[in-house]
C-alpha cells in the first residue's frame, strides 16, 4: 500500500491554516474550507461531491492551479485566459506528490469549456494537425456534449493525472456510462482521477474514494451520498415524489 501511494501522482492536499488571516472572507468562509485540514487521494479515483455552492469546485480548482494547470482548463501547457474568476485558495494549500510524474495531464471543467475549445482552434492555426488529438475537427463543430466526450475519448492518453470538474454537465446518462468504461481503461493504464461531480452514475466507479461536503468534509461510501439516496428514492417512488413536488400551494 505504501509503495502504491508513493507511485500515485498526487497523494494528498493540506490547507495551510496558519497562513490564513481570517476565515470570514471567501473562500475561507465556506464551511468546507473551514473544516479542511488534509485530504488523502485514492491512487485511482477520488470524488468530491456536495450541494451547489458547497465549495467542491473551489477546492478542485485550487488543487489544479496549485499543480500548475491553467485555471480555465487544458493540459499543463495551456496558458490562455479570458477572465480571472478563480479564488486565491491555491496559495493556501500544499500538495503532497508521489515519486512518479504523469506523462499526460488535463484539467477539464464545464464552466470554461467554450473558452478552452476556442483556444484549441487558435492553436491549430499554429500547430496544424492539433485537432487530431480532439477527434479530428474543431470542438466548436460538435454539440457541447459531443465535444466534451471527444476530449475525454481522444485527448486522454493514459499514465496521466486528470482533474475533472462536473464532467457530467454535458453528458447523457449513456455517455456517462461510457465515461466509466473509459475511466477504467485509463486507470488500468496508470492514470489517476480527481473529480467533482453530482452524477450518481459517475461516482459509482468502484475503485474510488468519495469525500462528501456538508457542514464539513468526510469520507463516505457510495450508498451514503445524498446524490445516490435522493436519486434512488425518486426512481423507486416517482409517483409519490411528484405528488409532493407538484402539489399546489
Amino acid at each position: 500500500m505504501y509503495l502504491e501511494q508513493c507511485n500515485q501522482y498526487l497523494r494528498s492536499v493540506e490547507l495551510k491554516k496558519e497562513k490564513i488571516g481570517s476565515f470570514s472572507r471567501y473562500p475561507f468562509s465556506l464551511p468546507a474550507i473551514k473544516s479542511l485540514s488534509k485530504l488523502h487521494f485514492h491512487p485511482k479515483v477520488t470524488f468530491i461531491v456536495g450541494e451547489n455552492g458547497s465549495g467542491k469546485s473551489t477546492i478542485l480548482e485550487a488543487i489544479a492551479i496549485a499543480y500548475g494547470f491553467n485555471p480555465e482548463g487544458g493540459s499543463i501547457n495551456f496558458d490562455f485566459s479570458s477572465k480571472d474568476t478563480h479564488s486565491q485558495l491555491h496559495e493556501y494549500i500544499k500538495l503532497i506528490k508521489g515519486i512518479k510524474k504523469p506523462k499526460d495531464t488535463f484539467f477539464l471543467r464545464a464552466e470554461s469549456f467554450y473558452n478552452f475549445a476556442t483556444n484549441v482552434d487558435e492553436l491549430d492555426k499554429i500547430v496544424p494537425g492539433l485537432f487530431s488529438s480532439y477527434g479530428g475537427t474543431s470542438l466548436h463543430n460538435k454539440s457541447h456534449g459531443e465535444s466534451f466526450f471527444a476530449v475525454f475519448m481522444n485527448r486522454f492518453l493514459g499514465s496521466g493525472l486528470y482533474i475533472l470538474d462536473e464532467p457530467e454537465a454535458a453528458l447523457s446518462p449513456a455517455r456517462q456510462m461510457s465515461m466509466l468504461s473509459r475511466m477504467h481503461q485509463l486507470t488500468s493504464d496508470n492514470s489517476q482521477f480527481i473529480i467533482a461531480t453530482h452524477s450518481p452514475i459517475i461516482m459509482a466507479y468502484p475503485d474510488a474514494k468519495i469525500y462528501e461536503i456538508k457542514e464539513d468534509i468526510r469520507e463516505v461510501s457510495y450508498e451514503e451520498t445524498d446524490n445516490y439516496q435522493i436519486m434512488k428514492h425518486f426512481i423507486n417512488n416517482t409517483d409519490s415524489m411528484l405528488r409532493i413536488l407538484l402539489k399546489d400551494n
